[in-house]
């Protein structure tokens, strides 16, 4: 973890430093918000630790230059307790807000939680669940199960593969080549046949939904619903 520390008064700079180096982290240090937002532009930090009052450039106004190309965690430290302040860093688009005096411990748990709070909000959403439904029939590609007019289908496991890629393909005309090599796999060698055959025998599970499954002369297959 590197983080950033900002304020004018060199102690508090240093206790701040001695407990994030005494935790592992790296930490820099900036007396001014100035010298702040030209380190946030030429290095990386996993969160800042922003003083409000300050000369050159306060911490709102440096947090709100920070804002135009960075997402770090920022940590506001002051001396100031009032309700508007607190608002105004928040708006300004800072992390949490410490008043002093503070205890440098919870500073740093403070820290690990912005960085673990925006790590959370960093991450890729979960893929939505994958599951169809056509009238009766319902295919859940997660779950890996069918059913027909609500009872389980039960099929082989190249069926399952077969119905899978058609319902993800719907609407798409599929040469039975293609159905070879991407439901069988290119090193797979087989002929027409052995997909017209898995065809039939899915059909055959599908009951009455057998329909969404289109023949194309000449050409292959094609999944309309």
């Amino acid at each position: 973890m590197k983080i950033l520390i900002v304020d004018d008064e060199e102690g508090i700079r240093a206790v701040l430093r001695e407990y994030a180096e005494f935790e592992g982290s790296e930490a820099d240090e900036a007396a001014d918000g100035m010298e702040a937002v030209q380190m946030c532009r030429a290095e990386k930090y996993d969160a800042v630790l922003m003083d409000v009052m300050m000369p050159r450039l306060d911490g709102f106004s440096a947090v709100k230059e920070i804002r135009k190309f960075s997402q770090v965690p920022v940590i506001m430290l002051s001396a100031r307790s009032e309700e508007y302040d607190k608002l105004f860093g928040f708006e300004l688009g800072s992390d949490d807000y410490v008043t002093k005096p503070f205890s440098p411990k919870e500073v740093m748990a403070r820290v690990h939680a912005v960085i673990k709070r925006a790590a959370a909000a960093s991450a890729p959403a979960p893929a939505p669940h994958e599951r169809y439904e056509f009238e009766g029939l319902v295919v859940d590609v997660d779950g890996r199960t069918v059913f027909v007019d609500g009872e389980k289908a039960e099929l082989t496991p190249k069926e399952y593969e077969l119905l899978f890629y058609f319902v993800q393909n719907r609407g798409v005309a599929l040469s039975r080549e293609r159905l070879l090599n991407k439901v069988w796999g290119y090193d797979f060698y087989g002929d027409d046949r052995t997909v017209d055959t898995h065809v039939k025998m899915l059909r055959g599970s599908l009951k009455e939904y057998r329909k969404f499954i289109v023949t194309l002369r000449g050409l292959g297959y094609k999944f309309e619903a």
